[in-house]
């Protein structure tokens, strides 16, 4: 796990603004009647416009610029034209490489929340409510002198706190920075393995993935798609985050007062 200097944070900064304004271009379009399709459209356009190339397009033979998993699809969903409509919980991941660096986010949304007296199930929500509480939990868990299972342990206890949810085990977050995956592997739960000391320069991406009801998964034909095997809808959310000497700063937040 090599750590960055920060000048090189400072450079991955910029990979994640172009992540984090590409997201909230996603984020205000992803309505009733639009497609993953053109959503994934929409992307390719932000993250050109701002002198970028997407990381998920050609990684590995992906398809697209985005990860969009709709409902019961947890991550790595395939953008298609199937319309989506008020009360479907959307997850999009997306990442951007500039300069050399790359930037890795992810959010999830019921579509339609925006509208008067809002749409999609109370249980919908509180699904979505609790992996952005795990997801708050792990980044303030990534402290100088701590430990890698640290993230996970907080992710964890965050996620029971919020309910009878699964956790994803097989799917983690990463290292980050010149490779989109680097070492270590970021697991979202406690395991017994301490993992090596977080120290200023290390940055990861964190990202809980969770479930409404079994954390058991398959991968469809397309070798991409993972979707619940019970059918349950699931939810993401990611950022990039950089250990610094005071803290943890979020490199794919839209603002980033420490290094902005």
């Amino acid at each position: 796990m090599r750590r960055k200097t920060l000048d090189e944070i400072r450079a991955m900064r910029v990979a994640g603004r172009v992540v984090a304004q590409t997201l909230a271009v996603v984020r205000a379009a992803a309505v009733d009647g639009v497609t993953p399709r053109e959503l994934d459209a929409l992307a390719a356009r932000s993250i050109a416009e701002h002198g970028a190339s997407p990381s998920f397009l050609g990684y590995h033979g992906y398809p697209a610029t985005l990860c969009t998993s709709v409902n019961e699809v947890v991550v790595h969903g395939i953008p298609d034209d199937r319309p989506l409509r008020d009360g479907d919980v959307l997850s999009v991941d997306c990442g951007a490489h500039v300069g050399g660096w790359h930037g890795d986010a992810a959010f999830t949304m019921v579509i339609g929340n925006g509208v008067a007296g809002g749409a999609g199930s109370a249980e919908d929500h509180a699904l979505v409510s609790a992996v952005e509480a795990a997801l708050a939990a792990g980044i303030a868990a990534m402290r100088p002198g701590g430990v890698l299972r640290d993230i996970g342990t907080a992710v964890e206890r965050s996620v029971r706190a919020s309910g009878g949810y699964g956790i994803l085990t097989d799917f983690t977050g990463h290292g980050i920075g010149r490779q989109m995956h680097e070492d270590p592997s970021v697991p979202n739960v406690r395991v017994r393995r301490k993992g090596p000391r977080l120290e200023p320069g290390v940055v990861l991406a964190i990202e809980p993935m969770i479930t409404i009801g079994s954390p058991d998964v398959v991968v469809l034909d397309d070798a991409w798609t993972v979707r619940t095997l019970d059918g349950s809808r699931a939810a993401h959310a990611e950022h990039t985050v950089a250990l610094l000497e005071d803290g943890p700063v979020v490199l794919t937040a839209v603002e980033c007062p420490a290094l902005d």
